[in-house]
């Protein structure tokens, strides 16, 4: 049985300040561009801002993050944060955090998990967001389907490969870190490499605490 679609205020998305960038949220908040291929109706979320230095990027949003209207708002988010070493005060804070997944609402289900991202999503709203967002920003591929978008170069490669060069020398991707997907599985993907918690996850720590310190310093400059 199909839900009733269920579109709150906002949709998800979360404002700021600028004008262009309040224009691009509303734009998206009310896309309807997949809406047939929805089971639960379309509920575009999304965090982003002018100021947003790191980017994530990850698949789609989940039921319980689409019951929520809240991005990663879910058993994954938690496993993500703890990863990244992010309080969810500094993760849900869009002048410091972009949360631009491959798809903005939830395809529904398929069998073994959740469906892809929708096609159409990334190609009608990814270049407009990101034109509103700094230039010198850290961008984190969370999945598959964000790293053979945004690295297609790779796509040869597993993911597993993908992180562990990247582990191994993080210049090959330049400021485009790759991981694995957080889902549950990801528990036994770990057991089976335990390099991503002992050499991969410091590093990432280590890469976002500077953009971090980054956009501190840019935040002191402004205010003096």
């Amino acid at each position: 049985m199909t839900n009733t679609p269920r579109k709150r205020p906002g949709g998800g998305i979360k404002p700021n300040h600028d004008a262009h960038a309040v224009d691009l949220h509303r734009a998206i908040a009310d896309c309807t561009l997949c809406a047939d291929h929805l089971p639960q109706g379309p509920r575009p979320i999304a965090q982003f801002s002018p100021r947003s230095r790191i980017v994530i990027i990850g698949q789609a949003p989940g039921s319980k993050v689409h019951r929520s209207g809240i991005a990663w708002d879910d058993d994954s988010g938690d496993r993500l944060r703890a990863w990244l070493g992010l309080d969810k005060g500094t993760f849900y804070d869009p002048e410091i955090v972009a949360l631009v997944p491959m798809g903005f609402c939830y395809p529904g289900k398929a069998s073994g998990g959740d469906k892809p991202p929708r096609r159409e999503c990334a190609p009608q709203w990814h270049d407009k967001v990101f034109a509103t967002l700094p230039v010198d920003r850290l961008t984190l591929l969370v999945g598959f389907h964000a790293q053979t978008h945004y690295l297609p170069g790779t796509r040869s490669l597993s993911m597993t490969q993908r992180v562990q060069r990247w582990t191994q020398d993080g210049e090959d991707f330049a400021t485009a870190i790759p991981l694995p997907h957080p889902a549950w599985r990801s528990r036994i993907w770990m057991g089976k490499h335990p390099w991503f918690e002992t050499d991969t996850l410091p590093a990432v720590r280590s890469r976002i605490d500077r953009w971090l310190s980054r956009h501190r310093d840019g935040v002191g400059q402004a205010m003096r």
